[in-house]
């Protein structure tokens, strides 16, 4: 596979997100089949894989540690922190009173105690990126990332990253210490970050990691209903998967099958080709647990679209609804 760069590593230009092995997106993928997965990406050069202290309150960090221990030189390996999973370690006492739905707490205090149930979670010395999963509104971004600058500087982490971020909060995060990448949702679903935030990592040799580049599995072209997904989903909250935005949004998908069809593809390889059109500095992380989904998905890269292709896809017209739900949306490009 062809590589790209995060901070001074190359990665495969198709990286996994693993989330969905054990949370959010209905029954998980059992241990034997998720290490699976994780084996033949490594075959395929799908070397960079992400993780979350959120997901499954931590225990998709031990889904995929035993594989990462194992291929630790081959694995570029990212997680998260600052969306709280636990509310007994956050600083944030008056929102725990309150019952806030979502807490997120980037304190350096809270910072330096996700770092290290990180690192034991997932059984290694040092994580290669280490991101704040969403701007904290009561700290400034300059604390947080100072804090985590030192996890640096013990050797805890390699590189730092910031997630779900404004233009201006990447420019105030890189005075502080060099951020090797951002994570921000993108794709044909959500394209918040062509304007702003993607000419600013391209200025500053940052790297776009584009989390849910296939519209949380939308375009993949399998969804046409809420029946088409499990009770547990929490896509069934999504605005744009319910009552008549599912079905204005559907008419997305037909655009990108008709496309896909010229080339003998999916919908969801032209979806991922479209997206790493946009920029040398683009790194995907579309995920799966699925291998034949993975295979699907690198294949993607082979996929070359013609100028007046790329052009067609850009021009279809964004969803109808939020991205997440209303309560989410306050973290939303903090």
């Amino acid at each position: 596979m062809k590589q790209r760069k995060i901070g001074d590593r190359l990665v495969g230009e198709i990286g996994l997100g693993c989330m969905g092995m054990s949370w959010a997106y209905g029954q998980g993928a059992t241990t034997e089949d998720a290490h699976g997965v994780l084996n033949r990406a490594l075959e395929l050069g799908v070397n960079h894989w992400d993780t979350a202290d959120l997901y499954g309150a931590g225990e998709n960090e031990k889904l995929i540690g035993p594989v990462v221990r194992e291929r630790r030189d081959e694995v570029f390996l990212a997680t998260k922190f600052g969306n709280v999973y636990d509310k007994s370690l956050t600083n944030h006492q008056d929102q725990v009173e309150a019952n806030v739905q979502w807490i997120v707490d980037g304190t350096p205090e809270y910072a330096r105690r996700a770092i290290d149930l990180s690192l034991q979670r997932l059984g290694v010395d040092q994580i290669d990126l280490y991101y704040l999963h969403r701007v904290d509104p009561q700290v400034p971004i300059e604390e947080t990332v100072g804090a985590m600058a030192e996890f640096v500087t013990a050797g805890k982490v390699k590189h730092l990253g910031i997630s779900e971020v404004s233009a201006a909060t990447i420019r105030r995060a890189n005075a502080v210490h060099p951020i090797a990448a951002v994570q921000n949702e993108f794709s044909l679903w959500t394209r918040d970050s062509e304007e702003f935030e993607l000419p600013v990592t391209k200025e500053l040799g940052i790297a776009l990691v584009p989390y849910s580049p296939l519209g949380r599995g939308f375009l993949t072209g399998e969804i046409k209903s809420l029946d088409d997904l499990a009770p547990d989903d929490w896509r069934r909250s999504n605005p744009r998967f319910q009552g008549d935005n599912l079905a204005k949004n559907l008419e997305i998908v037909e655009q990108v099958k008709t496309i896909a069809s010229k080339h003998e593809a999916t919908p969801a390889q032209v979806a991922l080709a479209w997206v790493l059109a946009q920029g040398e500095n683009i790194a995907p992380i579309p995920g799966t647990k699925r291998i034949s989904r993975l295979e699907e998905n690198v294949a993607s890269a082979e996929l070359e679209l013609s100028s007046e292709e790329l052009k067609t896809l850009s021009e279809i017209l964004q969803p109808e609804g939020l991205r997440y739900p209303e309560f989410a949306m306050a973290y939303a490009k903090g």
